[in-house]
């Protein structure tokens, strides 16, 4: 039995997928997995209090992570830009080199600006600082790390 075209076509592409373009595409669709898990009552703790923005949406992630209506939509959006960027090297590169850098800047956010505050539009909590403190770091490591081929080649493509 032979494969169907876009099985054969899945099967080189994954062949010929980079390191940096898998690890985009891991990143990308570990946060539409988060994004999908922020509206799941059990998953998302305190659930009935998810507000659509600010501070004062008590549901967390796991029991964890502050979450509103918002910040589950700006993960699903992260995870698809994440999925799209997997598609080229140097896209993968941009994406966890720049993912990261927001991340980082997120964390500087959090750190400035007042918990109760209504700057804290997207709601997060200590547990978030350090996650996106992580997350900036690992994926600007990634980006670095993983994109040094497609940095040196200077193609838009994908590197063999």
């Amino acid at each position: 039995m032979s494969a169907t075209p876009s099985a054969a076509r899945s099967s080189t592409d994954a062949r010929r997928r980079t390191p940096v373009q898998t690890a985009s595409l891991i990143v990308g669709v570990v946060f539409l997995l988060v994004g999908v898990l922020g509206f799941i009552p059990g998953i998302t703790t305190n659930y009935g209090a998810l507000a659509f923005a600010g501070p004062h949406s008590t549901a967390l992630l796991l029991g964890v992570f502050q979450v509103s209506f918002l910040h589950n939509i700006v993960h699903l959006l992260f995870g698809v830009l994440g999925v799209l960027a997997a598609r080229t090297a140097s896209a993968a590169r941009s994406f966890l080199i720049i993912g990261g850098a927001v991340y980082l800047v997120l964390f500087v956010y959090g750190l400035l600006v007042p918990h109760g505050s209504a700057a804290n539009f997207v709601p997060m909590n200590g547990s978030d600082h350090v996650l996106h403190l992580i997350l900036g770091l690992g994926m600007i490591a990634l980006g670095l790390v993983l994109g040094r081929r497609v940095a040196g080649a200077g193609t838009t493509g994908r590197t063999a």
